[in-house]
C-alpha cells in the first residue's frame, strides 16, 4: 500500500503552524485540507482529549456560523495524534487565504466563557469530557503563534 499524504510529512522537522495538508478534487470542486498544528510532534506533550473536544465544539460552532466562510466549511476535527486539527474547506486555498479566519476562530476559543455549545447528553456522545480553561489556553497560544507566522509556519518543511 502507498503511504497516505499525511504520513509523508517529516514530523521530526514539523513545527506548530497552519499548513495545507492536501488538495483533493471532488468533481469539478477542490477541497483544501488544512493542518492546524498546535504542538510540535514528538517534542512537546500532546493535548488532552478534554481540551481537544472543547476546541472541536467551539471551532465547529464558530466556523459554521462565520458569515463569509460558513458555506465552505466541510469539516473541523482533531488529529488522532492529538497535536492539532484538520479543517476542510470547499475551494482551492493556501494558508495565507485562511490565516485571518483561523486566527479569529482561535481568538473566539481563547476568549470563550460560558456554556460550551453542544455539551449536553442530548447533543454529544461524550459531553463530560470537556476542559474550557485549557481550550482557552490553547486558543490564545495558537493565535499568538499565527500573529507572527512566517512561511516556515505556513508551508510544510521539505
Amino acid at each position: 500500500m502507498e503511504k497516505i499524504t499525511s504520513f509523508t510529512i517529516d514530523h521530526i522537522r514539523l513545527q506548530p503552524g497552519l499548513y495545507v495538508s492536501r488538495k483533493d478534487k471532488v468533481g469539478k470542486e477542490t477541497v483544501t485540507t488544512f493542518d492546524l498544528r498546535l504542538t510540535s510532534p514528538n517534542e512537546e506533550p500532546v493535548m488532552n482529549t478534554a481540551e481537544m473536544h472543547t476546541i472541536e465544539h467551539l471551532a465547529a460552532t464558530y466556523l459554521r456560523n462565520e458569515p463569509n466562510w460558513k458555506d465552505r466549511v466541510l469539516y473541523f476535527g482533531p488529529m488522532g495524534c492529538r497535536t492539532g486539527f484538520y479543517l476542510l474547506l470547499a475551494g482551492d486555498y493556501v494558508s495565507t487565504d485562511v490565516k485571518e479566519l483561523v486566527k479569529d476562530c482561535f481568538r473566539f476559543i481563547g476568549d470563550f466563557q460560558g456554556e460550551i455549545p453542544g455539551a449536553s447528553a442530548k447533543d454529544c456522545g461524550n459531553y463530560l469530557d470537556m476542559n474550557l480553561p485549557m481550550a482557552n489556553y490553547w486558543g490564545k497560544k495558537y493565535v499568538q503563534l499565527l500573529e507572527n507566522a512566517d512561511e516556515s509556519r505556513l508551508v510544510y518543511p521539505e
